[in-house]
């Protein structure tokens, strides 16, 4: 399905708004590996000196949402076929599409596909921007509620 004009400018804006909130979050020099990503569907073997390791794979952690004082467990696969995630103290369950990346982030568009806020749930559609960090991805979510924007961050590890 094609994006839409108002669809690539919320994402461009959602990825403006994550990619400040995680340079605030994370030392600048673990923000920017010297080699790109290898998301598109590494193997998650090292290749050439110098080469960043691969977000390909099974992380978990909390997020934080900006605002709140409780985080909340979160999980995300990565392959490259796609990836989902999930929110096990909310009850939701997100389907990720990757728009786009850069030399060090990639960016998700999240539809949540059990627990919508749209129907009655607690979880919300958003954008995700998620980065190596070292030996952990660090995440940024960001998303609208009734008109109210709703920021979460958090680092994960792999499981």
């Amino acid at each position: 399905m094609p994006m839409t004009t108002r669809t690539k400018a919320l994402c461009a804006c959602a990825a403006t708004l994550i990619l400040a909130m995680v340079a605030a979050v994370a030392p600048a020099t673990a923000q920017f590996p010297a080699a790109p990503d290898d998301a598109a569907g590494a193997k998650g073997k090292k290749g050439a000196a110098g080469a960043s390791p691969t977000i390909n794979g099974n992380w978990a952690g909390e997020l934080t949402q900006v605002g709140s004082q409780t985080p909340y467990k979160f999980e995300i696969a990565i392959s490259a076929k796609g990836a989902e995630a999930k929110y096990p103290d909310l009850d939701c369950i997100g389907k990720l599409t990757r728009v786009g990346s850069s030399k060090t982030y990639v960016f998700f568009v999240e539809v949540i596909t059990k627990g919508s806020a749209d129907k009655g749930g607690r979880c919300p559609d958003g954008t995700m921007t998620v980065a190596r960090q070292g030996d952990n991805l660090a995440l940024g979510w960001f998303g609208s509620v009734q008109g109210t924007t709703v920021v979460a961050y958090g680092t994960l590890k792999k499981k």
